[in-house]
């Protein structure tokens, strides 16, 4: 079986600098620039600090060592909370990517539809 690829749907045409210089002023553009930064910044923010967190408490500190529950101290406790947050971040972003294809789409329109 031979697989062909799909070129009238991935067709791409070449831009010219002057229609990207065109794309990057519009107001979509910079409206989707705007947005990705006010929702990655304080999330990348967030998740390193959360991150580094158990490393730096548990290398520097005793704090962590104390039971939460039973034998299970607050180290298990703040490891397990990484996988959860990893999770809930990866989810925040793929209902907030939705947001950004729409702009993107926006911009393709406004600029002709080229891909």
């Amino acid at each position: 079986m031979e697989i062909t690829p799909r070129s009238n749907e991935r067709a791409q045409t070449k831009r010219t600098p002057e229609e990207y210089s065109a794309i990057r002023k519009s107001a979509y553009f910079q409206q989707l620039l705007r947005e990705k930064k006010r929702f990655i910044i304080p999330l990348t923010v967030f998740f390193f600090c959360f991150y580094f967190a158990l490393p730096i408490l548990t290398s520097y500190t005793t704090i962590l060592n104390k039971p939460f529950f039973g034998s299970i101290t607050w180290a298990w406790v703040l490891a397990f909370l990484q996988f959860v947050m990893t999770w809930v971040l990866c989810m925040l972003y793929y209902k907030k990517a939705a947001k950004f294809d729409r702009l993107s789409e926006q911009i393709r329109e406004e600029n002709g539809g080229k891909k």
